[in-house]
């Protein structure tokens, strides 16, 4: 992966190759997962492993849970949001997607309820019966919370693959035969139409050029 940074401040570039490695989790992917918009942060602020680790302290205060862990931080530009105004203090707002083996907290299911999704819609605070422990150093923008349940696929089992040699049994049959066929009608009538038709056409020629002359 070739990564192209930017200053903001000085408009440098930076360009540098990084290599990454992904490994599956020895466990899978955690069943219960969150994603928490953080309205005061942008993207590279929450990349370093401290910024990530004060967001899971105050994830756990909400979620009740200490198993949580960051799966994913998006940037809110990625998801359709817009620029900043370059005004201080403004930032660009980041996605963070938390996931745990345990189930959501009341907190945070009353915060992403129905109901909730209505006061929203009304400009009105959403539901939360608990104490916002990411304050005050994340926004949290709780009418973007989304709650999501991932259940693991059923494996389909794949193909079972032979030795690669053929056994001494005689001669390969094939599955299927091929019955056989009749090419002598598809070969008349590719060739007899068009010269039946360029045969009509020099007659109807013929006979506009010579027996429709003026005179006879």
């Amino acid at each position: 992966l070739q990564v192209l940074a930017y200053n903001r401040h000085t408009y440098g570039t930076a360009a540098q190759r990084l290599v990454i490695t992904i490994t599956p989790a020895p466990d899978g992917e955690p069943p219960y997962q969150g994603e928490f918009l953080v309205g005061n942060r942008n993207v590279e602020e929450l990349l370093p492993a401290a910024a990530r680790k004060m967001f899971l302290q105050g994830t756990a205060g909400v979620w009740e849970r200490d198993d949580l862990h960051v799966i994913n931080i998006t940037s809110a530009l990625d998801r359709g949001g817009r620029v900043p105004l370059p005004i201080e203090g403004r930032k660009e707002g980041v996605y963070v997607k938390v996931g745990s083996w345990g189930a959501f907290s009341p907190c945070l299911a009353s915060a992403a309820s129905p109901q909730s999704r209505f006061r929203c819609s009304l400009g009105q605070q959403p539901l939360a019966s608990c104490y916002d422990t990411f304050a005050p150093s994340f926004a949290i923008r709780w009418c973007n919370l989304t709650l999501l349940q991932v259940w693991p696929s059923p494996t389909v089992p794949g193909p079972v693959w032979g030795s690669g040699v053929l056994e001494e049994e005689g001669d390969f049959q094939p599955p299927t035969e091929a019955p056989p066929q009749d090419l002598l009608p598809g070969y008349l009538v590719t060739l007899l139409v068009p010269l039946a038709v360029a045969a009509l056409l020099c007659l109807l020629l013929g006979h506009l050029m010579c027996c429709r002359r003026e005179g006879v």
